[in-house]
């Protein structure tokens, strides 16, 4: 049922649906105001603005951008493989990829919660081996249209446990790609703190744990968003074989952030303290719930 309210909307032009999508961004947040406070605050926390109104500019265009995210989930997830393809306009560094799976080296894939991460995703499936680490959304009614939109090409999806982690070492060991976000908070005991824009953030070691057993070349990967719906370019940023450490796995995302940070998800609870996380503590400081 969900599928075919979403359908016609996958067809309609990605300027279109960008359009309404940055005014859905603007409702969600004057309706919600635990959204916005969070929105507001992970923005002022970055510093990625020198003056007040550089801060309400940069507000402004997040807040659109966001709701641009939502709505072009369906024209990734529903279009035919080469139409999705089609929205990709530039590729850049792809080749690094090619020299690391020519040495018959795994391939991590790691995509922020910025720009487009769902054609991100999807492009590598169609051009290499992918397994994707995957977390069943909270609206369960959504997540059979989003495991058939993500299965397409070549992904495989792994869930967030142990089978789901065996599943990437393997796929790594064979020289095949794996995916994951490496901003998101992970549950407790797969994480430690370390800082994202100046402020300790629970961060994921399976990055680093997965690279050091296997040897694997990681890349920060992005799909920036291009003006008036004309598409996305895909940004490739190959990451340093001696850093492994969770520090350094948030200055890459940082990094990224920065290349267009109106795109990156603000709203997203990327400081959240797991509970049982609660009495870890970073630079001497306990960090509460």
């Amino acid at each position: 049922m969900l599928e075919i309210v979403l359908r016609p909307l996958a067809w309609l032009p990605l300027r279109w649906l960008h359009v309404f999508g940055a005014g859905v961004g603007w409702l969600v947040y004057l309706l919600s105001p635990r959204y916005s406070t969070r929105l507001d605050q992970n923005l002022r926390q970055s510093g990625l603005f020198s003056h007040e109104a550089d801060y309400r500019r940069l507000r402004r265009r997040a807040i659109a951008e966001a709701g641009k995210g939502t709505l072009e989930v369906p024209a990734i997830w529903l279009k035919p493989p080469p139409r999705a393809m089609a929205y990709l306009r530039e590729v850049r560094n792809y080749h690094l990829i090619e020299e690391a799976r020519e040495s018959g080296r795994g391939i991590m894939l790691l995509t922020p919660h910025l720009g487009c991460f769902e054609i991100a995703g999807f492009y590598f499936g169609q051009k290499l081996p992918l397994t994707v680490l995957y977390r069943p959304p909270r609206v369960r009614w959504l997540e059979g249209i989003m495991i058939r939109g993500r299965k397409r090409g070549t992904t495989k999806l792994a869930t967030t446990d142990l089978s789901g982690v065996r599943k990437l070492l393997r796929a790594l060991r064979k020289g095949e790609a794996v995916g994951m976000l490496p901003d998101q908070v992970p549950r407790f005991g797969d994480g430690v703190w370390a800082p994202f824009f100046g402020r300790p953030a629970w961060t994921m070691t399976l990055t680093g744990g997965l690279r050091r057993a296997t040897g694997a070349a990681a890349f920060m990967v992005f799909a920036e968003r291009l003006p008036k719906g004309r598409g996305y370019r895909l940004h490739i940023e190959q990451l340093s074989d001696r850093a492994h450490d969770e520090a350094e796995l948030n200055r890459a995302v940082e990094r990224a952030i920065v290349v267009c940070p109106e795109q990156y998800l603000w709203g997203y609870d990327r400081y959240k303290v797991p509970r049982a996380a609660a009495a870890a503590r970073t630079d001497g400081v306990s960090i509460e719930p």
